[in-house]
């Protein structure tokens, strides 16, 4: 599958002009592409309680699963510069489980596999042991 990184670019930093974030003024979007060849995309959604804030992922993956369009192929997040942005370790985790096995990331130092990214991940697999 061909990815077309500067269009998951694009589609992150219009997802990123959605983000609300008046706490901590840091807007981040995040595009994939999936299994299926849909887009999808998310954005920050934050909360007076700090710690209940929805990451651009999360918003990401809520899409993917509404849509049912797959897994994740090629994912990309940005910050309110367009600044490439590597997700956070809760979001690895995430995005991990939601990920077709080749999955990539595009980030600041390259891109990566998931595997990269998040190393001997625990996953679905590990819950039968």
């Amino acid at each position: 599958m061909q990815i077309d990184w500067q269009q998951l670019r694009d589609l992150a930093n219009a997802a990123m002009k959605k983000a609300y974030a008046p706490y901590s003024n840091f807007p981040v979007g995040a595009a994939a592409l999936t299994t299926t060849g849909e887009l999808v995309s998310g954005c920050n959604v934050e909360n007076a309680s700090y710690g209940l804030g929805l990451c651009a992922e999360c918003s990401l993956v809520s899409e993917l699963t509404m849509k049912q369009a797959g897994k994740l192929v090629a994912f990309t997040c940005v910050d309110k510069n367009g600044n490439l942005l590597m997700p956070c370790g809760r979001c690895r985790q995430l995005l991990f489980e939601h990920s077709a096995d080749d999955m990539v990331l595009e980030t600041a130092s390259g891109i990566k596999t998931i595997a990269e990214v998040l190393p001997d991940a625990f996953g679905p697999q590990d819950l039968d042991r």
